[in-house]
């Protein structure tokens, strides 16, 4: 059974492995309410997943650790298991889908770990895992349905609570549960009032379902850029704890999730992966009623992929009406390109790309069509833009 004293004895075993990360105000994420983040992004490994793995192997008897272990994950676990195993000298093999980023492949190795890469997502690399657990003997170290894995992370909880004695609330991602599961139990189990809710991505609901429904459900298929929480069931324990302990579940879709990843870059110069930022995403897009109140987000991991982090970005700045590509009609005569970008200097726009073309069949046959990225303001700025080239006498398809 999880207990308190079992999250304490957590905390003392992890007392000299993990970071005891510090919160961070951060005012810009919503003003109706005192943003606090809780940065397990930088943690070592890049995410909270350590502190569970690290956990469970130090629970381990001395037969079991001579057997090596055996984990499947999106990325961050795999890189806590590795870690975790490779400092109390046991092997370790993991088996990540075949679309987890590259870099958490190859971090997972240089922590010492032997890598088995699985077709499909988590699930299918969950099944493989536990294919080789029985072929080759192994540990099995499950991501986040375990009780000791679960009272690792709940060590974070208890942070929180020496941290901040006057918090309203926690924000919390949930993929399996187990992060969410450990933190609830542990802050409800010493102060009750403090609200626990939980953030899923829009693709990947499965445990939102599940609550409300009132039964563990399986998702037929994921899709979200929050790879470290695409999980298509949650676990029956992290599921019981979750009815019990947390306070609502919400979801966001990946254009909010890439909005909270660029706000973290740019006010508070931190890296947060897509499962590490859908909390931050919850409390600004206001996903749940937070005025008036004290709220730590929970960010959980930053080991984003780096080669679509400029795509992401861009989604954000889309979403926030900080970039706009604009379709407008022209004539093919001289000097209307030229009244375009007139309009778009005196309104403060920035061009970004400019596409001159006459062979578009949705214009007039004297026209030609002008496709055009700017760099704007805001959603505001936006309009003001559009009006102003209408204005003008040109039309925006």
């Amino acid at each position: 059974m999880l207990t308190l004293e079992k999250v304490y004895n957590a905390s003392y075993v992890l007392r000299d492995i993990i970071r005891r990360t510090d919160l961070i105000h951060a005012p810009k994420i919503n003003p109706d309410c005192t943003v606090y983040l809780k940065p397990e992004n930088l943690q070592i490994t890049g995410s909270f997943k350590v502190r569970g793995s690290y956990y469970k192997i130090s629970q381990l008897t001395d037969e079991e650790k001579k057997r090596g272990v055996i984990a499947c994950s999106a990325g961050n676990h795999a890189q806590g298991v590795a870690m975790a195993a490779t400092k109390n000298g046991i092997n370790s093999l993991i088996c990540l889908p075949k679309g987890a980023p590259i870099s958490k492949v190859e971090a997972t190795k240089n922590f010492g770990a032997d890598v088995c890469l699985v077709d499909g997502v988590y699930d299918d690399a969950y099944a493989k895992a536990l294919a080789l657990k029985d072929e080759k003997g192994y540990t099995f170290i499950h991501p986040f349905d375990d009780v000791d894995v679960i009272a690792g992370q709940g060590t974070i909880g208890l942070e929180l609570l020496e941290q901040m004695h006057d918090i309203d609330a926690v924000v919390v991602p949930i993929g399996g549960g187990g992060l969410i599961s450990g933190v609830a139990f542990a802050i409800k189990s010493i102060n009750p009032k403090v609200k626990v809710y939980g953030v899923q991505a829009s693709g990947a609901p499965s445990m939102f379902n599940s609550i409300a429904n009132a039964r563990r459900e399986r998702l037929a298929a994921v899709s979200t850029i929050a790879d470290g929480i695409a999980v298509k069931e949650p676990g029956s324990n992290t599921f019981d704890y979750c009815r019990q302990f947390v306070d609502e579940i919400v979801t966001v879709n990946d254009d909010e999730i890439s909005t909270a990843i660029l706000a973290l870059m740019e006010h508070q110069k931190l890296i947060a992966e897509g499962a590490g930022a859908v909390s931050v995403a919850a409390v600004m897009f206001n996903k749940l009623d937070l005025r008036g109140k004290k709220v730590v987000c929970v960010v959980s991991g930053g080991n984003i992929d780096v080669t679509i982090l400029s795509r992401i970005v861009n989604r954000g700045m889309i979403k926030t009406g900080r970039q706009c590509s604009l379709n407008i009609e022209l004539m093919d005569i001289p000097g209307q390109l030229t009244n375009v970008t007139n309009i778009l200097a005196v309104q403060g726009a920035n061009v970004i790309s400019v596409l001159h073309d006459r062979t578009s069949s949705n214009t007039n046959i004297n026209g030609c069509l002008l496709h055009i990225t700017i760099e704007t303001r805001d959603a505001e700025h936006v309009a003001q833009i559009k009006s102003a080239i209408e204005a003008g006498g040109y039309k925006i398809q």
